[in-house]
C-alpha cells in the first residue's frame, strides 16, 4: 500500500496515539495502537479510509492487555 504506514503515523501523532506500524512478510500492514478508545476508534475510522492511493480491504481490531508502554508511535520495517 503505497504510503500507508506513513499515513497511519501522522494520523496517530494528530491523536496522540503510540504503538508502531509495520509490513507484515504476507504483504499486509500491522498496526498496534495504543490510546484512549475514543481516539482509537477515530484513528480507525482514518485508517478505513487510507490514502488516496492505497486500498484498505479489510481492518481486523482487536483489544489486547498488553503491558508494554510506548512513547511514540513508530513505522517499523
Amino acid at each position: 500500500m503505497v504510503g500507508f504506514r506513513w499515513f497511519a503515523k501522522q494520523h496517530a501523532d494528530q491523536l496522540k496515539i503510540t504503538g508502531y506500524v509495520r509490513n507484515t512478510s504476507r504483504g499486509d500492514v500491522e498496526i498496534l495502537a495504543c490510546g484512549k478508545s475514543e481516539d482509537i476508534q477515530t484513528y480507525i475510522d482514518y485508517l478505513k479510509q487510507g490514502p488516496s492511493r492505497a486500498r484498505v480491504e479489510k481492518i481486523i481490531n482487536e483489544t489486547l492487555d498488553d503491558e508494554k508502554r510506548y512513547q511514540q508511535f513508530s513505522i517499523r520495517m
